[in-house]
């Protein structure tokens, strides 16, 4: 698969991310968010098909070629939708679009929701809401990201003698991948070390969170979306197990899309990546 882009890092007041840029520069400004241990290769194969866009596609910080945080910094959610406003502060967009997969969707859920005015659509790909806990929940659940965390230093990240074997690694990690998919992640996400390969992903991305929003948060922030959204489903992804999603679909007065595939149905093969964008093509464009 042959696919132009131009690779750019921008220096952020906080952090250095890289991206890679897509369509015409006087093409509609679009953000594209990726999902947890993804990176900027997840909109390979999608963004080339999505007419008329000026595409940024983020490696989130801790991701594919982005710095890491600093030491004692997390990777909570607010803090990544920080990360894209000062995205769009640098290419001087008042206003623009979001594009998201998975936990990037929720990211920009987040931030449309927060930031009305800055935000004039929604394009998400099996993502909207994070995972949530109770409040009666969270003194344990903090107990035990504080022990990872101070657990980590003894980890190591695992080597691969071959890239092929981080390939298979992934197609079986968080959200299974076809293989195709795994090899353009892989292509983006590992780095030579002694020994063979390993990811370039920040370890502290694993940690589990310390502090999670109840049910009632997630559900306001989607609640306060004022622009349109644009929501595709995928049939065998993560979205259709969670049964309190429907009845806050029906409320809302979004665009929905049910399509065959898994939770990466826009990368995993070319089939799956037309049908998501022949979803977005109509309702990116619109004004």
């Amino acid at each position: 698969m042959s696919t132009i882009f131009q690779e750019v890092r921008l220096s952020l007041p906080h952090i250095e991310l890289a991206a890679h840029l897509y369509g015409p520069e006087d093409g509609v400004p679009v953000l594209a968010l990726h999902g947890w241990l993804d990176n900027a290769a997840s909109f390979a194969r999608l963004a080339p098909r999505l007419e008329g866009l000026r595409i940024v596609a983020l490696d989130f910080p801790g991701h594919g070629h982005s710095e890491h945080r600093p030491e004692g910094a997390g990777y909570a959610l607010w803090d990544y939708a920080y990360d894209v406003l000062q995205v769009a502060e640098q290419f001087g967009w008042p206003r623009f679009a979001l594009l998201g997969h998975s936990m990037g969707a929720i990211t920009a859920v987040l931030l449309a929701a927060a930031l009305p005015e800055r935000v004039s659509r929604l394009a998400l790909i099996d993502g909207l809401m994070p995972y949530t806990s109770e409040p009666d929940e969270a003194p344990v659940k903090l107990g035990e990201a504080l022990r990872a965390r101070l657990a980590l230093g003894a980890k190591r990240k695992p080597v691969y003698a071959e890239t092929e074997r981080a390939v298979a690694a992934r197609m079986k990690g968080g959200g299974a991948v076809s293989r195709e998919a795994a090899e353009l992640l892989a292509q983006r996400g590992l780095m030579p070390v002694p020994g063979g390969y390993t990811w370039r992903t920040d370890s502290r991305l694993t940690l589990p969170s310390s502090l999670r929003l109840s049910q009632a948060h997630a559900q306001a922030f989607v609640r306060a979306l004022k622009c349109p959204v644009c929501l595709v489903l995928a049939e065998q992804g993560m979205l259709n197990v969670q049964p309190h999603l429907q009845p806050l679909l029906d409320e809302m007065s979004f665009e929905v899309h049910r399509l065959p595939g898994g939770h990466h149905l826009h990368l995993d093969d070319e089939a799956g990546a037309q049908r998501v964008a022949d979803c977005f093509n109509p309702f990116l464009r619109l004004p």
